[in-house]
């Protein structure tokens, strides 16, 4: 009876032994964090690799809802409203789940993140948006499952999901042209030169009323005075192009010049130059 005993006790221990060996995770954890515009995205999600194995249509059947990698939910977090597909969704978490098929995949946003895997039951009034994705074959196979934020504009992200030789992309838009203009319209009441500056090149880079934007850089370098810097001189001088004012453009280029050159901004001295050849002003 000693010998059993004492024979229970040693299994016990080594095991109890074993259990504190640290190893590799076979699906290890990933998060990203991406600013989209303005709004901060935020995605939680385990890396199965493929092993040998064939994946789509087998490891994970098509048709089928799948929980978009491994372990617990992917889940996506957004810190402002943003829109998928037709649907508005709320700031917040969300899990994300798909349904694979040949050709097209079921992307779907669901409101409760604390799954295991998939929802033992699941609850269409959780859906916040569904989304079709189209399967693109790619020419070389993917080990690990890999997720990412593609194709980032100031107003929208692609959220890339790829693995074996399948990507597919969900367009996610965010809402930073109406955040952008009430904080326009809130700050106009009583801006500074830096509040005309990023206003006027915002509406230069988003192609929006080149003539309001040079009103509000005249500001800008006005309030600024004789203190203008290189830089905000040469996006005035932008502006300037982009509004038919060659001559505006020439002579505030010129002062961005001699700033620059004064600062030893080498970069500034060359984009500068070029503008003034590219205008026939050197």
């Amino acid at each position: 009876m000693k010998k059993i005993i004492a024979s229970v006790l040693f299994v016990a221990m080594s095991f109890t032994g074993f259990s504190q060996i640290k190893t590799p995770q076979p699906s290890p954890t990933s998060k990203i964090e991406q600013m989209v515009g303005l709004t901060n995205m935020t995605l939680e999600y385990s890396r199965p690799s493929m092993r040998g194995r064939v994946i789509f249509g087998d490891l994970v059947p098509y048709n089928k809802l799948w929980r978009l990698g491994a372990n617990a939910n992917t889940k996506i977090s957004f810190n402002t409203d943003v829109t998928i597909g037709d649907s508005k969704v709320k700031a917040g978490e969300y899990a994300v789940f798909a349904t694979p098929g040949k050709d097209s995949w079921e992307v779907v946003f669901y409101s409760d993140t604390s799954n295991w895997g998939t929802p033992q039951k699941w609850d269409d009034s959780k859906v916040v948006a569904k989304a079709k994705a189209e399967v693109y074959k790619m020419p070389v196979k993917i080990e690990t499952f890999t997720m990412t934020f593609d194709d980032l504009t100031n107003n929208s992200a692609i959220l890339g999901i790829l693995w074996e030789d399948v990507y597919v992309g969900v367009k996610i838009d965010v809402p930073t042209e109406s955040i952008v203009s009430a904080s326009i319209e809130k700050t106009m009441n009583g801006p500074g030169a830096g509040d005309y500056y990023s206003a006027a090149v915002y509406y230069l880079q988003e192609g929006k009323d080149i003539n309001q934007a040079k009103e509000w850089i005249d500001k800008s370098i006005e309030m600024a005075g004789d203190k203008a810097p290189f830089w905000q001189l040469r996006q005035q001088s932008l502006i300037y192009a982009k509004a038919g004012d060659k001559k505006g453009a020439i002579a505030a280029a010129k002062k961005s010049l001699s700033g620059a050159e004064a600062a030893g901004n080498a970069d500034y001295v060359k984009m500068n130059k070029d503008s003034l050849k590219e205008w026939g002003a050197m």
